[in-house]
């Protein structure tokens, strides 16, 4: 596997290479894990792979993903056993191309009513660090702690983790019922009464309760969740803002990326305050927001869109890619939304472009149709699709 073995030495000719500001026709070659030249023309050396002009980018990164819940919940209120959903997951992604991921796992419980969610990431999290550490995965793994400000077990939760735990993202949720992303209360119901199997009485007690755990504990958690991703060393992520009020709250935290902002406004702010806008990759495929917020493509041609999550398709990530290319009429600017800004946002220096002294995770792609269809995934210079 690509934690596991020794990585081998690979040169990929003949492609049409994206560098960071150029789309250059030359050869990539990678050894020991790590590029170790970029050379222009269209020769292919003896043993190298001839990739007959399709493009060669770096291995996509992914920020949030809720990929690995659907697998360790695969229906309401059905545990999957973690280690084979972990190793699924993984696969899942390296077929897409993505060579880097932030699970996103879930911290902040709530034990009772209909909608009660019980506490797992330290239990997945151990799972998936020593499934790591064997060198079962195919791609490489991060932690990326969801803080749910609206829960009843937040730091306490938190608490249980450490810095042997490479936590690379903490994200501030609030679903609290009636702002953010649900604003309209049919939107919620829609999305938690079809999820959880609740009548009209229970929704309504559903929203009544996370009202009142908004009241005892919102302040507290918020502030106790900023300490503890400053506490782990990891990058701190607003989620779902939607006014200036928001945005200005989510830089005096010191976050570094906005996930999903709802509305024109909050993204705008977002620029004002130099924090990075990530948007959903369905969300742009989709053309719209399944909660009816503002459409990534609107932000992308306002100039106000620096990331793409494939959020709960992995699939999407590098379609994502393309559809920008289109909107933009700039590759590498495209690529560079799935590449080297979130590898930016998330402080990792060693990946996220085609450089020399770079590791060595790229991707074959060939452009077909409007549509991306991926050639070769190799990690570290291994080939793992």
């Amino acid at each position: 596997m690509a934690d596991a073995d020794t990585p081998r030495d690979l040169c990929l000719a003949n492609a049409q290479l994206v560098l960071p500001d150029r789309v250059l026709t030359g050869s990539v070659t990678i050894e020991a894990g790590t590029i170790t030249a970029i050379t222009e023309g269209d020769h292919v050396p003896t043993g190298a792979v001839d990739c007959r002009q399709d493009l060669v980018i770096p291995g996509l990164i992914e920020l949030h993903t809720d990929n690995v819940e659907r697998h360790i919940e695969p229906r309401p209120s059905v545990d999957w056993p973690h280690l084979p959903a972990l190793i699924a997951h993984d696969a899942e992604l390296a077929s897409t191309g993505i060579t880097t991921v932030f699970d996103a796992m879930r911290v902040g419980s709530i034990h009772s009513g209909k909608g009660r969610y019980i506490d797992y990431a330290r239990q997945l999290a151990d799972e998936l660090l020593a499934a790591r550490a064997a060198g079962v995965f195919k791609i490489s793994h991060f932690l990326h702690l969801r803080a749910e400000i609206c829960s009843e077990t937040l730091l306490e939760e938190l608490a249980t983790f450490g810095a042997d735990d490479r936590v690379g993202i903490v994200s501030l949720m609030d679903h609290t019922p009636g702002q953010r992303q649900f604003r309209d209360l049919d939107v919620l119901k829609t999305y938690v009464a079809k999820k959880r199997g609740m009548n009209d009485a229970e929704f309504a007690a559903h929203v009544d309760n996370l009202l009142g755990l908004q009241a005892r504990f919102g302040q507290k958690h918020e502030a106790g969740a900023v300490a503890e991703a400053a506490r782990l060393g990891a990058v701190l992520a607003s989620h779902d803002d939607t006014t200036r009020a928001h945005v200005a709250t989510s830089a005096q935290n010191g976050v570094g990326f906005a996930e999903f902002p709802t509305t024109v406004e909050a993204a705008e702010a977002c620029c004002d305050h130099g924090i990075a806008v990530m948007m959903g990759a369905p969300n742009l495929i989709r053309g719209g927001s399944h909660s009816g917020n503002v459409a990534a493509e609107d932000l992308a041609r306002a100039d106000l869109l620096d990331i793409v999550s494939s959020d709960y398709v992995p699939s999407a990530l590098l379609l994502s890619a393309v559809r920008l290319a289109e909107i933009w009429d700039d590759l590498p600017r495209a690529i560079a939304t799935v590449t080297s800004n979130p590898a930016r946002a998330a402080r990792l220096t060693d990946r996220g472009t085609l450089a020399v002294g770079m590791r060595g995770d790229v991707l074959r792609v060939r452009r077909m149709l409007g549509n991306a269809l991926l050639r070769g995934t190799w990690s570290q210079g291994q080939k793992i699709g």
